[in-house]
């Protein structure tokens, strides 16, 4: 069984005694800085002098000051910068003002994991890795209530890192929900396996695929969007209350039948063994060498990738449908 901690497990005390340091004010940073400033945390937020974020903090009110400074000043530094930033990022500033008794903490494994950041040994080296984008997890703070994280700790150089994770995990709310004990390894692999396999990579090219057979067949483009984009929200958001079970109950028994029916010739052994492939990639270490190279050239196939999808047709077609829909709040990137 998973061991999962909650507040009893955690004393808010050991952060509030303590300067921290955030690194980041996207999704991530913003939700971390404002909960912990909220529970008693000596919080300042670090930032690139320019960044476009620096003006929104202090208005939140939150202290703003150069990446550099935050982690001179602070003994806890949170990492919440992209992962392909961070490695310089720490090269720079923050490497050179880490001492003895310094907690040095990440959002996610990443860059612990494929050995882009090498810790020095006298530093506690931990991650709270929230299960929610960061806007969520702020207004579940507000409410009183909390967002589950995932908590480990890869170096215990004081003897008393995981009282600390535990404390900065109470602090952003994360022990209200449960805080569920992890690897480093375990985080980023799975993390990084359930993006490609199945909430992004495997999710869009199944929506996409769907949707090509219908139109290929000669059916609307828009219907086939209604079908295969546009209700999977309704089946997520059954999944994300109940499970498959709850799923199940709630739809017809045509739809119900149709799972069990249809199910495993999409999702095939052909699949299962492409999914351990992908698995594979990540755990060598193979996939993060790759990424890390395209980052460094510059990101060509990544930007050509990303411009292509955004002329798929269903992207198009899914636009137009959308302003008929104001209700959904629509967006355009």
């Amino acid at each position: 069984m998973a061991t999962i901690y909650y507040d009893k497990d955690a004393d808010l005390n050991r952060i509030q005694n303590r300067k921290v340091a955030v690194l980041g004010y996207g999704s991530q940073g913003h939700a971390h800085a404002l909960s912990l400033q909220d529970s008693g945390v000596d919080v300042r937020v670090g930032l690139y002098e320019g960044s476009d974020s620096w003006q929104k903090a202090e208005t939140a009110g939150l202290r703003v000051v150069p990446v550099a400074q935050a982690c001179e000043e602070a003994d806890v530094i949170m990492v919440l910068i992209p992962d392909t930033k961070q490695a310089a990022v720490y090269k720079e500033a923050i490497e050179p003002y880490l001492k003895p008794g310094d907690t040095l903490m990440f959002g996610h494994g990443f860059n612990i994991r494929f050995g882009q950041i090498m810790p020095p040994a006298f530093v506690d080296v931990s991650m709270v890795a929230p299960k929610a984008p960061g806007h969520r997890m702020r207004e579940l703070f507000v409410e009183g209530v909390g967002t589950p994280v995932l908590v480990a700790v890869y170096q215990d150089a004081s003897g008393h890192a995981w009282e600390d994770c535990l404390a900065y995990a109470k602090g952003v709310g994360g022990t209200r929900a449960g805080a569920l004990k992890t690897t480093f390894a375990e985080e980023t692999e799975t993390d990084l396996f359930g993006e490609q396999s199945v909430l992004c990579g495997g999710v869009s090219e199944l929506i996409k695929a769907g949707f090509e057979t219908l139109v290929e067949a000669g059916y609307q483009p828009e219907v086939a969007y209604f079908e295969c984009m546009h209700e999977m929200k309704l089946i997520v958001d059954l999944f994300y209350r109940g499970g498959l079970t709850y799923m199940r109950y709630s739809v017809s028994d045509t739809a119900e039948h149709g799972d069990y029916h249809a199910g495993k010739r999409i999702i095939n052994e052909q699949s299962r063994a492409a999914m351990k492939e992908v698995l594979a990639d990540i755990q060598s270490g193979a996939y993060a060498e790759e990424w890390i190279e395209e980052n460094a050239k510059g990101r060509p196939n990544f930007n050509a990738r990303r411009a292509a999808e955004r002329e798929h047709q269903i992207e198009q077609v899914g636009k137009e449908l959308r302003e008929m829909m104001p209700w959904l709040d629509p967006v355009r990137v």
